[in-house]
Formats: structure tokens, sequence, C-alpha cells
């Protein structure tokens, strides 16, 4: 039961649902910044290695997924508002010793070498966290209520895409990467801080944390799973699914900006906004698209099913997916229309933004719903290890892609496989369960 559930009527009036929110805000408006700064930062001191930043992306993300199984049993057998609070305090101590240690040694290679080893560190905590942080909102949030809290926490992320991310452009061009870097630290003591006066009721199990215990624990995980055929059908969907949108956004548009948007000799708006704000007006733009998604569904009841209603949101973005790539090779790629492009690709970030929203929302909710409560943790761990287990793979490849072959091609490979995934969804009839 919870301890602490909200009334009836809007969510917030649950304080352990505020305290989760405002932690959340807090600590992922860091990761924002943090992100946004490495990606370009890595570039500007790599003279636009490509390789060399897909190649930290890639051992980010496997270093994200190697610690998540332990996430999830660590998840289901301790509190996890406490696994939480540990971990915001943790990326805290990590991140502040990085930027000493970069004050000391200002080598280019040297800031290299830091922030590969600083990004390993953050993900497997990270790794530790999301499992007990995707878990906790059944403990402390009515059934009824969970579409609505999913709701609330698209529209909290798409604000911190839009608001957030156009801070981090700005701070970017106008702080030291240092003085960043310390306020990226605050950014998680203070989400730390509110995680620790969550309260709910929590039962430990009886039988004490070993090896082998936790080797079971996943089992079981695994074996609940093989019962449940349209979340494994979804499963494998989302694998392919991030493995050919992710690089668009960390690999494809952070080497547009550098390389055909700070090379052009004019390009829209180059009065007021720098190559690393367009960056974050795509952004902005998909926040605003999800913002509206979520702002809708809000103050909708949870459909019964959603598999099937997901899959044609998903060819939807495939469609403009197919837009955006041709654009870009006719406008940028074979011709000289970098403002076509430009215009084309807000406008098509703002309708993949409100598409993201109706199919990730309904997805997170029946998931909470259909999973039991005490195999929540396992279950999310395996699902974001299988939804991601390819993502460092394809941030590598598509860093190597672009390096030797160019965006374009990039673009045109993502794009066909994003496609095929869609179609397949599309005629599932397992999806058609969920």
């Amino acid at each position: 039961m919870n301890s602490n559930p909200a009334r009836k009527g809007n969510v917030f009036r649950s304080r352990n649902f505020r305290l989760v929110f405002l932690g959340a805000l807090v600590s992922e408006l860091g990761a924002l910044l943090y992100s946004f700064a490495v990606c370009f930062y890595i570039l500007q001191i790599s003279n636009n290695n490509a390789f060399l930043q897909g190649l930290y992306l890639a051992l980010c993300g496997a270093a994200l997924l190697l610690a998540t199984p332990a996430g999830g049993v660590l998840g289901d057998r301790f509190n996890k508002a406490k696994i939480m609070y540990v971990c915001d305090y943790l990326k805290t101590g990590v991140i502040i010793l990085a930027t000493v240690l970069m004050l000391l040694f200002r080598e280019a290679d040297a800031h290299i070498a830091i922030l590969f080893t600083l990004g390993i560190l953050g993900n497997i905590i990270s790794g530790l966290f999301n499992p007990a942080a995707g878990a906790l909102l059944p403990h402390i949030v009515e059934r009824d209520q969970l579409q609505q809290a999913n709701a609330y926490f698209s529209i909290k992320g798409s604000l911190e895409g839009i608001v957030g991310i156009v801070l981090a452009g700005i701070l970017y061009a106008v702080l030291p990467i240092y003085t960043l870097f310390f306020l990226i630290g605050g950014c998680f003591a203070a989400s730390g801080v509110s995680e620790m006066l969550i309260r709910y009721g929590h039962t430990p199990p009886e039988e004490p944390l070993t090896l082998r215990s936790a080797a079971r624990d996943m089992r079981d995980g695994m074996n609940y799973l093989k019962e449940k055929k349209a979340i494994l059908t979804l499963l494998g969907s989302i694998l392919f699914i991030n493995f050919f949108f992710a690089p668009l956004g960390s690999n494809f548009i952070p080497y547009f900006v550098r390389t055909k948007l700070a090379g052009a000799g004019s390009y829209l708006l180059d009065r007021v906004l720098t190559p690393e704000l367009w960056s974050s007006v795509i952004s902005v733009c998909i926040g605003i698209g999800s913002l509206a998604g979520a702002a809708i569904l809000s103050s909708r009841k949870p459909a019964e099913k959603v598999g099937h209603r997901a899959a044609v949101y998903v060819g939807l973005d495939a469609v403009l997916m197919i837009i955006l790539t041709l654009c870009y090779w006719l406008a940028v790629d074979r011709g000289n229309l970098l403002n076509v492009f430009l215009a084309t690709l807000a406008g098509g970030c703002l309708l993949i933004g409100l598409l993201n929203a109706w199919i990730n929302i309904p997805l997170s909710t029946a998931l909470m719903q259909v999973v039991d409560r005490d195999k929540l943790s396992k279950v999310n761990s395996i699902i974001s290890i299988g939804s991601q287990g390819m993502i460092p793979l394809s941030s590598v490849l598509a860093g190597a892609v672009l390096q030797s072959f160019g965006a374009s091609t990039l673009l045109f490979a993502c794009t066909f496989g994003f496609t095929v995934t869609a179609v397949l969804m599309l005629v599932s009839k397992s999806l058609r369960e969920l």
C-alpha cells in the first residue's frame, strides 16, 4: 500500500509525488546541461572528431547497460528513495572531482581522458539509479492517477527541453566549462536533498542480498517477462527504434551544427543565434511538441489497449524522418538551401515531439499497470537493457559513418532501419494485446 497516496484529484496533492517531481526536475536539468556541454566540448577540443565523440557515447552507454541489472536487483530489495539520493550524491562527488582534475591538468588529451572516465562512472551510477526511480511511482501514486503522473513527468521533461536546452546553450557560450560543471554538481546535490524527504511503505526481503540471490532475482525477472509476449514484442521493437533513432540526436545534430552550420557564411537568424543555440532551438521544438502531447494526455483516461496505436504513431515518425532525410540530401548535401532545411527540421521536430509523447506516456503507464510492483525494478532494468542494448554500438557506428561517409549516408541508413521497424510494429498481432 502507498504510505502517502495522492488524494482524489490532482496528483500533486501527494507530498511524495511533489518531492519526486522536484528532485527529478533538478537532477535531469543537471544531466541535460552536462550532456549538452560534453557533446560540444569533445568536438571542440578534438577538432570535430566525430568518431571520438561516438566512442565516448558508446562507452557511456555500455557502462549504463552493465550496471543496470544490479540496479534492478537493488531497486526491488532496498528503499528506492534511498538508492536515488545516494546515487545523486555520488554523481555530485564524481563531477566535482573531475572538474578539479580538469583545472589541474589543462591539456586537451587530459580533458578527454577525464571526460571519458567521468562519463563511464556517471553512467554506472545512473544504471543503479534508473530502475529504482522508474519503479517508484506505483508505490506513491494511485493506479488511476498513473497516466496523469507520467504525463506531468513528460511535461517536466518537455519544459526542460524548452528552457533547459536554451539555458544550456547560453551557459556553454558564456561560462568556462569548469564553472558549468560545478553548477551541474550542485543540481545533483539539490536533487539528493529532495529525495531524502520521500517516505513510503517499504518492506525489505527477509533473505539477505548475495550474488546467488541477485542472480536468482534477475532470472525470476526474465522468466516473468517470458510470460508477457506483448511486452517482449514491444521490447524488441524499442531495441531497433533506439538503434536507428538515437544517433540522430547524439551524433548527427552536434556534427551538423559544428560543421555545416558553423562553417556557413550565413544562416537563418544568425544575428541572434549562434550555431550551438540553433542546436538548442531544435531541442526546444521537440520539447514544445512533447509538452503539447503530454498536456493533452494529462486530462485523459488511459486507453485499455495502447500497443497498436503506439505503432501507428511510430509509423508517422518514420514518415517525418523520410521527409527530413530527403530535405537534408537535396537542400544541404546537394544544394545550397541550408535555411530551408533548418526551417523544415524545426517544424518536423515539433511533430516528432508530439508523437513521442503519445507513444511514451501510454506505454509507460500500461507497463506500470501490467507488471507486479515487487518485480517492477527488475523488469524495468531488463527493459532498459533490452531497449538500449544496441545504442552503444549505434553511437560508435554512427561516428564512424559520419567521419568516413558524411551525414547523408547516416541519415539514409537510420531512416531505412527505422521505417522497417515501424512497418513490423504495425503488422504485429502481439502488440495489439498491450
